[in-house]
């Protein structure tokens, strides 16, 4: 059953990120913009509107909190100051709270990330890959002696999490259009095991690594910015 169950996420890890076909790989993205996300970008420029905040924006911000099961969309406004736009709930989960720790713990990873690629084939629609394992995750597995820490971890749409933030397939017609028009290099991605803004973390300690406390820090402080916010949609 285990080998069944590993397969079964190999195959979904792969298919989130699938081999794209012999075309430019920016055209494949633009093609899926004109397919999706053209016909959303309406109601999220609204999104903008009701915030005071410019649209296409300088920087955006997504941060995820697992507890609640959702993810905040934050854009700066033209006083460089972070404002909410929007609210995106998860439609699919995996794991519990704490960091992803190695290859198929079906965690959903913690910490401070970007994203660096579109996928416009995915399995699950369109998605985006986040940069796990980033430098933080690479310095506590190499201290811990750990060298399987996984990887294809995406934002994506679909129901189905084996370890990614699945948001629907609305939500990623949305935040996929927006990424291009912001860039990626302008996108943050903070994953919290729980709104740090407003109470301390509710992972469990129970065999978790020493570290953890350091990782809850880090991830506290880059939530700061984003700090008493005021909903807008």
């Amino acid at each position: 059953m285990k080998q069944l169950f590993a397969f079964v996420i190999m195959i979904f890890s792969f298919n989130c990120y699938a081999m794209a076909p012999k075309l430019d790989w920016d055209q494949a993205v633009d093609k899926a913009i004109k397919r999706y996300g053209l016909r959303v970008e309406p109601r999220l420029k609204s999104y903008f509107s009701k915030a005071g905040v410019s649209y296409p924006p300088r920087d955006i911000a997504l941060l995820a909190f697992k507890s609640e099961r959702k993810v905040e969309l934050w854009a700066k406004n033209s006083n460089q100051i972070w404002k909410h736009i929007h609210d995106y709930p998860l439609t699919g989960f995996s794991g519990r709270l704490g960091p992803k720790l190695r290859e198929n713990d079906k965690q959903i990873p913690e910490g401070v990330y970007r994203l660096v690629n579109f996928n416009p084939f995915s399995s699950m629609h369109l998605s985006m890959m986040i940069n796990y394992p980033n430098n933080f995750d690479r310095q506590k597995g190499y201290q811990d002696g750990r060298t399987n820490l996984g990887n294809n971890i995406f934002i994506h749409g679909k129901d189905l999490s084996v370890g990614c933030l699945a948001v629907g397939d609305l939500a990623i017609d949305q935040l996929f259009i927006l990424a291009r028009r912001v860039g990626l290099s302008h996108i943050q991605v903070i994953i919290a095991p729980n709104d740090l803004r407003k109470s301390k973390p509710s992972t469990s300690t129970f065999a978790q690594p020493r570290w953890l406390p350091e990782l809850y820090k880090q991830i506290a402080e880059s939530l700061k910015p984003f700090g008493k916010k005021k909903y807008t949609a």
